[in-house]
């Protein structure tokens, strides 16, 4: 199969020498006029933020690292990524643009999918997050931890404006 975007992970001292990793894809088709691409994103746009259930699968090598130095097992670090797709047709017709928040970041991911010349201003303080963060802020500078890992927002959507019920997490500049 080709790899025609996207990554694939890179674990080292995981994949041992005769070991296979399996992986599988979705793909689906959308019409031209539904689809979703970040082309409407405008300044004054909100972001609002979906929670993560915990670490997902980004950053699992520093992870590693500092489990060497302390250890950690509340059910945040090895949670099941959370699913958003019901959240991403909840936002048919609303939504200028998504952003999956994977490896890279809340930013990392959101400039993926924003036009040229915008930028997104994050709140980093308008949700709280899950424990596993504040555990590996004792060991990772703040910057790191925002490079790395989803930080407790794994799915975000720029909308026009907020509804009520929206965590806002930021706006594009």
């Amino acid at each position: 199969m080709a790899l025609v975007g996207g990554e694939t992970a890179e674990l080292p001292g995981i994949y041992q020498e005769g070991e296979l990793d399996f992986a599988a894809t979705c793909v689906g088709i959308v019409t031209a006029d539904a689809l979703v691409d970040g082309t409407a994103v405008k300044p004054g746009d909100v972001i609002v933020g979906f929670p993560s259930s915990g670490l997902h699968a980004n950053g699992f090598t520093l992870v590693r690292r500092v489990l060497e130095d302390e250890n950690y097992d509340g059910p945040d670090l090895l949670a099941p990524t959370t699913l958003y797709l019901d959240v991403a047709r909840g936002l048919r017709g609303r939504a200028h643009a998504h952003a999956h928040v994977t490896g890279g970041g809340i930013l990392g991911n959101l400039e993926r999918v924003l036009p040229p010349g915008a930028g997104a201003e994050i709140d980093w303080a308008s949700w709280k997050r899950p424990p596993v963060f504040d555990w590996l802020a004792r060991h990772v500078d703040e910057q790191e931890l925002r490079r790395v890992f989803n930080l407790g927002i794994g799915w975000c959507a720029v909308v026009p404006a907020a509804e009520p019920g929206d965590l806002v997490i930021g706006r594009i500049a």
